[in-house]
């Protein structure tokens, strides 16, 4: 005994299916106000300019800041790294407020010259 054979159903088209029809822009109609208001032999603007091309904006220059002096970021474990503490340490330090850092996402990023600043503070001279 054998089966018929099966057909796959048929799938509906969907009204908003992609790529069916361009999308057009409707037209806006011009109201007699806005055609009186402009003076006889005059074009009202398109928009479009000389040879078809768009108008462009002229925009003010802005004066570029000065350069900043490159600051390099270490990373926990490079920190631990430098003072030869564990990286609990380093943490305790930046939570403490003794060591300033910058969070960034999850993870805290230490400035090179606050843990050189850090170190120079916590020097003790034994005699």
């Amino acid at each position: 005994m054998s089966l018929p054979p099966t057909r796959p159903a048929p799938v509906p088209a969907h009204q908003g299916a992609y790529a069916q029809r361009p999308y057009t822009r409707p037209a806006v109609p011009v109201s007699s106000v806005a055609a009186r208001s402009v003076p006889a032999g005059v074009r009202p603007y398109s928009g479009v300019g000389p040879m078809g091309q768009r108008p462009v904006a002229v925009r003010p220059v802005a004066e570029r800041p000065a350069p900043r002096p490159a600051v390099s970021f270490l990373t926990v474990a490079e920190v631990a790294g430098i003072m030869r503490v564990s990286k609990m340490t380093v943490y305790r330090l930046v939570h403490g407020g003794e060591l300033s850092a910058v969070r960034v996402g999850r993870s805290f990023r230490v400035p090179e010259p606050a843990v050189r600043e850090y170190l120079s503070e916590a020097r003790t001279d034994v005699a």
